[in-house]
C-alpha cells in the first residue's frame, strides 16, 4: 500500500449537498461529521472473491462514527470534483490496499442519516457499487480492526437478526441489495 501525504491527511473536503442531492460546496471531513451534520456525498462497496464470498470489515475503535462495528468492505467520500468511481478505487487501495475490479452501481440513489451513541451523526447521499477482486485485504488499522471473507446469504441474514452488530448504513443496504439475501 502506498499512502502519500494527502491520503495520510485526516482533513480532506467533502462534497455539500442540498436537499435535491445537488453539490452546494466543501467543507473538512472532521468539521462536517459531528451532531449536526449536512447532507453530504459518500459511497459504500461489496467486495466479492473469486469464491463469492463478501468482505466484510470492523471499523477501527478509534473511528469517529460506529466504532468497532462490523461493516460492508469500505467507505469513503469522493473529494471535490473528484468522480466517484476514481474515489472508490482509491479508497480500495488506501483502506484496504486491493486492486478491485468489475465495479459495478448497484444502488445508485441510496441515501440515509443515522446517529450513533455518541450522538454523532451521518447524512449521506451515498451510491452502492460491488466489486470484486483476486487479492488478500492488507487494511490500514486507522480504518479497519479486522476482517472476514464470508458467504453473502449469511451476512445478510446476521444483519438482519442483529441490526446493532453493523453499521445501520450496512444493514439498510443489505435490505435492498437482493443478490446477497
Amino acid at each position: 500500500m502506498t499512502l502519500t501525504d494527502t491520503e495520510i491527511h485526516v482533513d480532506d473536503e467533502i462534497v455539500l449537498l442540498d436537499m435535491d442531492g445537488t453539490p452546494i460546496g466543501t467543507a473538512s471531513k472532521a468539521a462536517a461529521h459531528g451532531p449536526d451534520t449536512a447532507l453530504h456525498l459518500a459511497f459504500s462497496c461489496y467486495v466479492l472473491d473469486g469464491d463469492g464470498r463478501l468482505l466484510i470489515t470492523r471499523r477501527a475503535l478509534d473511528k469517529k462514527t460506529w466504532p468497532g462495528v462490523w461493516t460492508n468492505s469500505f467507505c469513503g467520500h469522493p473529494r471535490p470534483a473528484e468522480p466517484v468511481l476514481s474515489a472508490v478505487h482509491r479508497r480500495a487501495d488506501f483502506e484496504l490496499g486491493l486492486e478491485i475490479t468489475d465495479v459495478a452501481l448497484a444502488l445508485p440513489l441510496f441515501r440515509y442519516r443515522a446517529i450513533d451513541a455518541r450522538g454523532n451523526v451521518e447524512n449521506e447521499v451515498c451510491p452502492v457499487y460491488v466489486a470484486r477482486t483476486d487479492g488478500d485485504p492488507d487494511p490500514d488499522p486507522r480504518e479497519v480492526a479486522e476482517f472476514v471473507w464470508a458467504d453473502p446469504a449469511a451476512v445478510a441474514k446476521a444483519a438482519g437478526e442483529t441490526p446493532w452488530a453493523f453499521s445501520p448504513w450496512m444493514v439498510m443496504q443489505l435490505e435492498q441489495l437482493e443478490r446477497f439475501s
